[in-house]
């Protein structure tokens, strides 16, 4: 069991990107990601795709053919779709104004599953969408268009 918290990396009139925080951490899945590849020569090219493709996304929305689906039907994960052969960013795609970055790393399986670091980065986001799913339903948290209410005070247990 993992306690979980999300934090508000970027909002915009757009579009609110969060991260998740696990047991207390104060840096974000999404900022592990950021630090594990930010001075990375191999991966800098998609290191780069990947910070232009937020940005588009932070500027327009989190539209749907931005992504391309990566867990089952019944969730909401998803990797950016862009023309990275190496790096994946996984994340939440919850709406066109919500987006949970969650972690990634170097894909050389021909599927995440194949890869027990990435298979993990994907069955985490998957349970805290459960999780977030649960939390709506019983009233804990609300989204309303780009922002998720009470989430400040909110912690999952996945």
């Amino acid at each position: 069991m993992k306690e979980v918290t999300l934090k508000t990396i970027e909002q915009s009139d757009n579009v609110c990107l969060y991260s998740i925080c696990f047991d207390g951490s104060e840096q974000s899945e999404f900022e592990n990601f950021l630090a594990t590849f930010k001075n990375n020569g191999t991966y800098n090219r998609d290191f780069n795709i990947i910070l232009l493709a937020l940005e588009k996304i932070i500027a327009k929305g989190a539209l749907e053919r931005l992504f391309r689906i990566e867990g089952k039907m019944s969730d909401n994960v998803a990797a950016l779709a862009i023309d990275s052969k190496q790096l994946r960013l996984y994340c939440l795609r919850i709406s066109d104004q919500i987006l949970i970055l969650g972690n990634g790393g170097v894909k050389s399986t021909r599927t995440y599953e194949e890869d027990p670091k990435l298979m993990g980065y994907v069955i985490d986001l998957q349970a805290f969408d459960k999780a977030l799913a649960e939390a709506q339903k019983n009233g804990t948290v609300r989204i309303e268009k780009n922002m998720i209410t009470n989430i400040d005070s909110a912690t999952f247990t996945i």
